[in-house]
């Protein structure tokens, strides 16, 4: 069985990001043709990430997620727009963002379910912005930004400027751990063997 063995969002995090649009849906994030690889079998896990995002049309997104014949991507940080994560309920969706190398979304707002896979994987960071602005079409991809968990922000590093970030709550600990399971099993409400 895969181990998570990448390290989980530190509370400051300045990374290049990548800016993506509205209802980016989970085929487009990891379309169908690629839900036979199992996430549990690490060199599945590390194929999958390759795949991340592959399904946005390239016409709009010349840069590429993860580039042709890596892994990893390198954009730790992606930005979207309203709505990130419609579409089916796959949780293949986080977890090939999270193993192509991503670590946060910060979104004007999610599909309730990829939310919800988010936490329960303990894939990514499932950031909503706070005040409503469309930094999708404020920032660019490419654009170095600092995301910080424990204010609740992102500072764009050019230009200073500082966007106000929902606090996780109750999900952040989840995520901290690995996910649900990991997390339940901390707590003591799973016995370990």
């Amino acid at each position: 069985e895969r181990k998570k063995t990448q390290p989980r969002l530190p509370q400051k995090n300045s990374k290049k990001k990548t800016s993506l649009f509205q209802n980016i849906d989970t085929d487009q994030i990891i379309p169908a043709e690629y839900l036979t690889l199992v996430p549990s079998k690490p060199d599945e896990y590390e194929k999958l990430g390759s795949y991340a995002l592959i399904g946005l049309p390239e016409h709009l997104y010349p840069t590429r997620f993860v580039a042709d014949g890596a892994m990893k991507t390198e954009y730790p940080v992606v930005i979207g727009g309203d709505n990130f994560g419609c579409g089916s309920s796959r949780e293949h969706a986080p977890v090939a963002m999270g193993a192509a190398g991503a670590r946060v979304v910060v979104a004007e707002s999610y599909a309730r379910i990829f939310f919800r896979n988010c936490v329960a994987t303990g894939e990514l960071y499932p950031s909503e912005l706070a005040d409503g602005i469309r930094i999708c079409d404020e920032l660019q991809t490419g654009e170095e930004v600092v995301v910080d968990l424990e204010k609740d922000t992102l500072t764009a590093v050019a230009s200073g400027k500082v966007y106000s970030l929902k606090p996780l709550g109750d999900a952040g600990p989840v995520i901290d751990a690995g996910g649900i399971f990991e997390f339940a099993r901390r707590q003591g409400m799973i016995k370990t063997a």
